[in-house]
């Protein structure tokens, strides 16, 4: 009998590709890494990889089992939904991880509804930049998540997760109110020229900034890097720069901050682990921050 934990282990392994990384995340050694492994191999009665040096490759079988694991883990989670189902109401945790503008605008509300509606669930949200969430949800340390995207850069989907749109946002060109722009004309030609404040190098809206620029036909030049859209539309209304801001964090823009709508969209959605979206307590969250959502966006 194949075992579920180790069923984990492998499909961490061919997601993070080595050893090591799947040590660390699961706070063990190497070595214990590499035995349960070979305790798999035992179990399935074939080589699942093959090692040269530090290096691990999937065997044929390996790959197979990869792929049926991955359905397995999401047959674990259905039957985890359906027994939870018949229960006598919501109870203990549900572990929310969100992005600072989702935590500030749309949370309040949702988590506001479900305690009301089920007092018995223990809401706990963890403020989490969206690259890190996918990770969180595989090794459950999340229940529910939200995920964005953009449509000039999407994000490759995950196999192991599902998820539900939630929003489709407008991303705005923020000036300061003194800049001046010609009518009718691409905003982004106006500011070829501009000081830009940027997210961080490596973070999704970062990248998101250099495409739309080059795209445009120039490199944006950076004087500031800042990740909290606040502090962005701070340093814009001071006339420190422009900025790349989502509609979502420029619904209370600051004075002296004028927004002109562009083409590009920001894409919003609620993941979870494939199999989970029937688990009551997901459903009911899903439904919460949708009727938050609708009610902040004044549908």
């Amino acid at each position: 009998m194949l075992d579920v934990r180790r069923l984990r282990l492998l499909c961490d392994l061919s997601r993070l590709g080595t050893i090591a990384a799947v040590a660390q995340a699961h706070t063990c050694s190497a070595s214990a890494v590499s035995q349960q492994m070979a305790v798999l191999e035992r179990e399935a009665g074939v080589p699942l990889l093959e090692r040269t040096g530090r290096r691990v490759a999937f065997t044929a079988a390996g790959r197979i089992l990869v792929r049926h694991a991955e359905t397995v883990l999401a047959a674990l989670e259905q039957t985890t939904a359906a027994l939870a189902a018949v229960g006598t109401g919501l109870a203990g945790p549900l572990r929310i991880g969100a992005f600072p503008t989702a935590v500030r605008t749309l949370l309040p509300a949702a988590l506001v509804a479900l305690g009301r509606r089920h007092p018995g669930l223990e809401l706990m949200v963890s403020e989490l930049d969206p690259v890190a969430v996918p990770a969180a949800l595989r090794e459950r340390r999340l229940d529910v998540g939200l995920l964005h995207d953009y449509d000039v850069v999407p994000v490759k989907p995950d196999a192991a997760l599902d998820a539900a749109p939630l929003l489709d946002e407008t991303v705005f060109l923020a000036v300061p109110a003194t800049e001046s722009t010609t009518e009718g004309a691409d905003p982004l030609r106006d500011v070829r020229d501009a000081a830009w404040i940027m997210a961080g190098p490596g973070t999704l809206c970062h990248t998101v900034t250099l495409h739309v620029c080059r795209a445009a036909g120039f490199t944006p030049r950076a004087r500031h890097h800042a990740d909290d859209f606040a502090t962005v539309l701070a340093l814009v209304a001071a006339g420190q720069g422009v900025s790349l801001v989502p509609q979502l964090a420029a619904a209370q823009p600051p004075a002296g901050v004028r927004l002109i709508p562009l083409p590009t969209r920001r894409r919003t959605r609620i993941a979870y682990r494939r199999g989970a979206a029937t688990h009551p307590a997901v459903a009911a969250f899903v439904s919460a921050l949708r009727l938050s959502t609708s009610a902040f966006l004044g549908e």
